[in-house]
């Protein structure tokens, strides 16, 4: 699967599955890039990743997935919704970007300006290693360059069908986490919050759904994200590297030392 047709299944509101990388460590996103999910992203907000970490991740999931049963497309969460971070993680080879704390439809104007070329973006050309996967032709690559806003925010869940309804976009993509803050959440997952947020997660589904766009959400394991594509997601991400390692180590941990 090369970025034109990932960018297609994308518009096209096909069912797809990816994984959340956070770790900077090649070796594993090759093995994630090689187990056959759609996608995978790698987190440059939270995550513990550099921009070289971030070149050599997209490299290693390019690798992993040019051996794997069902080649995966590297993705990156950008740390701001600035040209700058847009552009480099799209130059460093990623077939889309998901631009966080998106507030209004200027706010996602103003991404798919940062990640498309003149004339329809500002993006400035120098697309590196970008160039050997998208383009060089910057039309081919303006085509074939995924735009996700995430709804997180008070702002962004009120503002939700302009968002939607803004041109370039190609999908939002629900942050659980501070979307359940923004309702008034004690912590994330906080039970009290449980049927706002539900109302919350539906009513994005069904706005996404209306504009034609992609809907998407993050999940903490696989029968979640069966749940949330059966609800009428687009695409769900499964869990992390980093809590996928803690939780069967603790999971190992607990069962040798059980009696």
């Amino acid at each position: 699967m090369n970025a034109n047709d990932f960018a297609g299944r994308v518009r096209g509101r096909e069912k797809l599955v990816g994984y959340w990388v956070t770790l900077d460590s090649p070796a594993a996103a090759e093995r994630i890039g090689r187990l056959g999910y759609d996608y995978v992203v790698l987190d440059a907000q939270h995550g513990l990743i550099g921009y070289q970490g971030l070149m050599t991740g997209l490299l290693a999931i390019d690798a992993g997935a040019a051996i794997g049963p069902r080649p995966s497309v590297g993705l990156v969460r950008v740390e701001a919704n600035d040209p700058t971070p847009i552009g480099r993680a799209l130059d460093a080879g990623a077939t889309g970007v998901i631009v966080p704390l998106v507030d209004s439809a200027d706010d996602v104007a103003r991404a798919v300006r940062a990640a498309k070329y003149p004339p329809v973006g500002v993006r400035s050309f120098g697309p590196m290693r970008a160039s050997l996967r998208i383009g060089p032709v910057p039309a081919d690559s303006n085509d074939a360059t995924v735009v996700l806003a995430m709804i997180e925010t008070p702002f962004g869940l009120q503002n939700v069908a302009e968002i939607c309804a803004t041109p370039g976009l190609d999908g939002v993509y629900v942050g659980p986490s501070d979307l359940s803050l923004a309702l008034g959440a004690r912590f994330p997952g906080d039970p009290e919050v449980n049927g706002p947020f539900e109302e919350a997660v539906e009513l994005i589904a069904r706005t996404a759904r209306e504009a034609g766009v992609a809907a998407g959400i993050h999940t903490f394991d696989g029968e979640s994200a069966k749940k949330r594509l059966a609800q009428g997601y687009t695409f769900a991400t499964v869990a992390s590297d980093l809590s996928h390692l803690e939780a069967i180590a603790a999971a190992h941990l607990e069962t040798a030392r059980s009696e």
